[in-house]
């Protein structure tokens, strides 16, 4: 594995009685697309508003891009300058990042530019993340849609080398999810390592090096989307229709066999054949259940 961006040895975080957080590992690499999953309550906000340095933890170790971000976020270090150093290496994109209503597009982007020593382009930001026809709209005129794309924004003017996505394309028609996927493979393609949680499945398995399962506070696999769970060893649903129109289903380990057996009975074209495998989502709900 590469350089790690974020190491995770036995975290805690307990709220009363709950447990939220039971003694977590992790280490995402540095320019990986990490995905964090798994349901409501599971404590994946939890653990990445750990990793942020919003939230104090119980117990365990925690290394942010070589630091511990419960240090950088306390009260003696508001002022210290490595501790600024580090925040502005941080992109966060939360679920929503504030209202702006009276100001535009292009000033709370270039306003949010000045926070930063080696800002990106506010102009350039603006157009990747979709907005360049926004840039001088009030932002209480954008669409749910559109305030998304301006969080993103905020989120990455500063040149981050550690992106937190959570939840980014909620509100997002399908059009425009594909778009805000190819400037995240082109944020990763540049070196940015970006931990995304989300609840679209396909959004994982089309922009994640590897994903991880969180239920009950513990992370119960960590694989890429194509192996999580033996997914891709695992038996193929053969289907097709016979000549009475009846649909028959057989699982097999090796279908392109079965395919060949067929096409021999039915004389070459195979009515309603389809082949299927366990999809992301199958396997996920599977891990959850059983956790």
């Amino acid at each position: 594995m590469r350089e790690p961006a974020i190491e995770v040895n036995g975290l805690r975080k307990v709220y009363g009685d709950t447990v939220a957080v039971d003694g977590l590992d992790l280490t995402v690499a540095r320019g990986e697309i990490f995905a964090l999953l798994g349901p409501n309550g599971a404590g994946k906000t939890t653990t990445v508003e750990i990793l942020e340095g919003y939230r104090r933890r119980d117990g365990g170790d925690v290394t942010v891009l070589g630091v511990d971000p419960a240090v950088v976020h306390s009260r003696g270090a508001r002022t210290d300058v490595s501790a600024r150093r580090w925040r502005e290496r941080v992109g966060i994109v939360l679920q929503g990042t504030g209202e702006f209503d009276e100001l535009t597009v292009g000033e709370v982007v270039n306003h949010f530019a000045r926070f930063y020593p080696d800002p990106d382009d506010p102009a350039s930001v603006i157009d990747r993340v979709g907005l360049g026809a926004k840039a001088k709209a009030r932002t209480h005129t954008l669409s749910g849609g559109q305030k998304r794309r301006l969080d993103v924004a905020l989120g990455i003017i500063g040149r981050p080398e550690l992106l937190f996505l959570d939840e980014p394309t909620t509100g997002f028609d399908p059009e425009a999810r594909r778009e805000f996927w190819a400037l995240i493979r082109d944020l990763a393609g540049g070196g940015t390592t970006i931990v995304l949680t989300t609840h679209y499945l396909e959004e994982a398995e089309t922009l994640a090096d590897r994903v991880g399962v969180i239920a009950a506070g513990r992370l119960i696999a960590v694989d890429s989307p194509r192996q999580l769970g033996n997914r891709d060893s695992a038996l193929a649903t053969v289907s097709w229709r016979t000549g009475e129109g009846v649909w028959e289903h057989e699982q097999s380990a090796t279908p392109t066999v079965l395919v060949a057996e067929l096409a021999e009975r039915f004389g070459g074209e195979v009515p309603g054949l389809t082949v299927t495998r366990p999809t992301l989502e199958d396997i996920y709900l599977t891990m959850i259940g059983a956790a």
